[in-house]
């Protein structure tokens, strides 16, 4: 399925994520422009523009007469909540999200659509329903996400403020991505299993909402091309997993019969380590595709497993 023809623009395009989507849109044939803090010279298809991802500059010009720009910018969750990691969780988000709506505003020819990253940590932490775009949104204890949930009501806020006519606007409730990038969870848990300690962690019983990669990447192409789709859509697969059958999972496609569990307590002195927080972990996210479903797409991996097996065989 193809979106609308000409150049996408792809903010905050450096990170795993993007560098994955700015490949898949170059060899699917499209002018890729990645906005980038740090540009460098890249491949076939692809070029990257400064921007500081605050303030509009020359950068604009490259949304005017573009089909679309994605926005993926923001922080990496990846670390211990303090006040000034969550200052610049927060902000690295709304700041670049307002500025790309800002920039749309002035254009002469405004892309026709707008996918922006949000977050399917917006959901309520839950054992039981699973959640599509219709689903509860508020905090729990237990899940110890407030700022999360904050963070991702500001965040589309941004979007839905941004006075952009004349551009369809699409919020990307994205779950956990899996790839290969150093920076990405499955070399992390592809370790865990191979050293052993790949067992349930906390309970086990919290779901995981994931996604593979190509599946985002081909999810985000359908996305450019349905006219009448706007407004939040679940980026994740159709079939969340609890925690514990996760793990058994891929501890069944490296053939290693155990893997020792890890307490809560002791994910807590692991986060406090690592210079994470044990929310990535233990909060339940158990959240469907519902628009994208309805929409008419259809995932190449539908199940943990054969995401699992795919990733593994690409990793030989």
């Amino acid at each position: 399925m193809s979106g609308p023809a000409g150049r996408v623009v792809l903010a905050g395009g450096s990170g795993f994520l993007g560098r994955a989507l700015a490949s898949y849109l170059a060899a699917a044939g499209r002018e890729v422009v990645i906005l980038s803090r740090t540009p460098r010279a890249s491949g076939s298809g692809v070029r990257e523009v400064a921007w500081d991802a605050r303030t509009c500059g020359a950068w604009t010009n490259e949304l005017d007469g573009a089909a679309a720009v994605v926005n993926l910018t923001g922080r990496s969750v990846d670390c211990r909540y303090n006040a000034a990691n969550r200052a610049a969780i927060l902000n690295s988000r709304v700041d670049s999200t307002r500025v790309v709506g800002e920039a749309i505003g002035r254009c002469a020819r405004p892309p026709s659509v707008w996918l922006n990253a949000s977050t399917a940590t917006v959901y309520r932490h839950t054992y039981d329903n699973a959640w599509d775009e219709s689903g509860p949104r508020e905090p729990a204890a237990e899940a110890k996400d407030a700022f999360s949930l904050e963070v991702a009501t500001q965040w589309e806020a941004a979007v839905e403020q941004a006075v952009t006519p004349a551009t369809r606007k699409v919020m990307l409730r994205t779950s956990m991505v899996l790839g290969l990038a150093a920076n990405s969870v499955f070399p992390v848990l592809r370790r865990l299993v191979r050293l052993g300690l790949g067992g349930r962690m906390g309970n086990g019983r919290q779901y995981v909402s994931w996604i593979h990669e190509r599946d985002y990447c081909r999810a985000v192409e359908w996305l450019l091309a349905q006219e009448d789709l706007a407004g939040p859509v679940n980026m994740t697969a159709p079939e969340p997993v609890p925690n514990a059958a996760m793990m058994r999972i891929l501890r069944s496609i490296y053939h290693m019969p155990i893997g020792l569990p890890a307490s809560e307590w002791m994910l807590e002195v692991g986060a406090w380590v690592m210079r994470t927080e044990t929310e990535l972990i233990l909060k339940s996210r158990r959240v469907v595709p519902g628009r994208l479903l309805a929409s008419g797409f259809r995932f190449e991996f539908p199940t943990l497993k054969a995401a699992f097996q795919d990733l593994a065989a690409a990793a030989r």
